[in-house]
């Protein structure tokens, strides 16, 4: 048994001053810090764990990550499911969910299947999949409706990439009713793929060849218009839809519309998209600005795109925080350094997202339990793990993270754990850190030192989506 004494309990609807009991995997009880029944605590043969001072939230939910993700012959990203979860740990996480990728070709049980084999007994922290859906035909149709019962209950699709992910919108909405028959979660990239190929083509034919271009040939109109089309085909299948990586005000306003419809449609975004831009970060020379390259986009910042998401975050109109982890070392990055098309996208962000977000409570911009909603309860909730993830209640698994909000770090390639060679996040200083991560009622990560192993980590079979509207 373990015994968290002294610290504030954080959840998305509570706050408050109790002592968390652990009793195996499971949290067993939250105790009055005034129960009688306290006065016995040294005879219950129970380890005592001081969070004075200190946030006791449940450990977070990272529901889009790409670990080991080949993106090419050259470029595969560079955290294995061993590095990329005790890095998560690190940073407060103690639930990722990662994606099997059925691509054209290929059978979606062997996608799973290889998938599973690679992450086993290599995580740090519990793990599920996403299906991503490359190829849309009848028997992948069958296999996808199968997965639901293997515990896979979202499906990803790509209104991107059309010599690679893409899908048309009538394999779309085949995809979209068999999730709204199954109670599945569909999750969407939403740019207009076909439109970018022809700007990018367009800005190589002009020599316009550095890493700003990779921004300005994907615009954000092209990531509205594709977020309003999926949000209606979504509408016609009856089909629940999760926008990933939200980038921009124009697919937020998509967003916003369709909520106050009362329809079942999410948004996640990510703390690149709240903090850094275009003109900073990804329009500069040579391989500094092509560690800034990710789709969709970081957004020019005199168009009001991350004022317009914090603002979404308040509202719920955006409903989550994820990363898209998908980080590559300087050598895959300057893969592109003569044509910004051959950069492999993705940034590392998987131990940062809890502290950037804490950010934002320190600036108003939300509220401490906002914070752990968008982080942990929400992701659980949206993707099967209610009850179970997310939240700090008897019955809950004991992902637990005592977080000390006043502790001052400063990001950066020396200090952090993602197995990457340079930090998109260099410099920066924060307010807050997670001080120990416990997984199912196991140290992960104890005063600052990592005690986890790889083969700690379950797979997740997850639950349909709980709906929330």
């Amino acid at each position: 048994m373990k015994l968290i004494r002294g610290g504030t309990v954080v959840n998305a609807n509570h706050t408050g001053r109790y002592e968390v009991l652990i009793v195996g995997e499971k949290i067993a009880a939250l105790i009055d810090p005034h129960s009688e029944m306290l006065d016995s605590v040294e005879s219950w043969d129970c380890e005592v764990i001081n969070a004075s001072g200190k946030y006791v939230i449940p450990g977070g939910v990272d529901s889009h990550v790409h670990l080991q993700l080949p993106m090419s012959d050259q470029a595969t990203s560079s955290d294995t499911f061993e590095s990329g979860t005790q890095a998560a740990a690190w940073g407060g996480t103690t639930t990722v969910i990662d994606f099997a990728g059925q691509i054209k070709g290929s059978a979606v049980p062997d996608a799973i299947e290889s998938r599973l084999a690679e992450a086993e007994g290599q995580c740090a922290i519990d793990y599920s999949l996403h299906l991503s859906v490359g190829d849309v035909h009848t028997q992948s149709l069958i296999d996808i409706r199968n997965t639901v019962d293997s515990g896979i209950t979202s499906f990803k699709l790509f209104m991107a990439y059309p010599d690679a992910w893409y899908s048309d919108d009538g394999q779309i909405l085949k995809v979209m009713q068999l999730a709204s028959e199954t109670g599945a979660m569909i999750m969407m990239h939403a740019e207009n793929g076909i439109a970018i190929d022809v700007l990018r083509e367009q800005a190589a034919a002009q020599g316009k060849l550095g890493s700003v271009w990779h921004g300005r040939t994907r615009p954000p109109e092209l990531e509205g218009e594709a977020t309003h089309r999926a949000i209606q085909l979504a509408v016609v299948a009856g089909a629940p839809l999760y926008i990933v990586h939200l980038s921009s005000l124009n697919a937020l306003k998509e967003v916003s519309r369709a909520r106050d419809e009362g329809r079942n449609v999410f948004a996640e975004t990510c703390p690149q998209y709240l903090y850094l831009t275009l003109e900073e970060h990804l329009d500069q020379p040579g391989i500094d600005g092509l560690r800034h390259i990710c789709s969709p986009p970081l957004r020019p910042s005199a168009e009001n795109h991350q004022d317009s998401l914090w603002m979404g975050l308040r509202t719920d109109d955006l409903s989550v925080v994820a990363t898209d982890h998908c980080p590559f070392c300087d050598a895959e990055k300057l893969l592109g350094v003569e044509d910004f098309r051959d950069t492999p996208n993705g940034l590392g962000v998987i131990e940062h997202r809890m502290d950037l977000l804490y950010q934002g409570v320190l600036t108003g911009e939300i509220t401490l339990q906002r914070w752990v909603e968008l982080c942990s309860t929400t992701p659980a909730r949206l993707f099967g793990l209610q009850g179970r993830k997310g939240i700090i209640a008897p019955g809950a698994d004991a992902d637990i993270v005592i977080f000390n909000p006043e502790t001052e770090h400063v990001l950066g390639a020396s200090t952090h754990h993602m197995s990457i060679d340079y930090s998109v996040w260099e410099s920066i200083k924060v307010q807050g850190q997670s001080e120990s991560v416990i997984s199912r009622g196991s140290f992960v990560i104890r005063d600052r030192n990592l005690v986890g192993k790889p083969g700690h980590g379950e797979f997740l079979k997850r639950s349909l989506p709980e709906p929330l509207r």
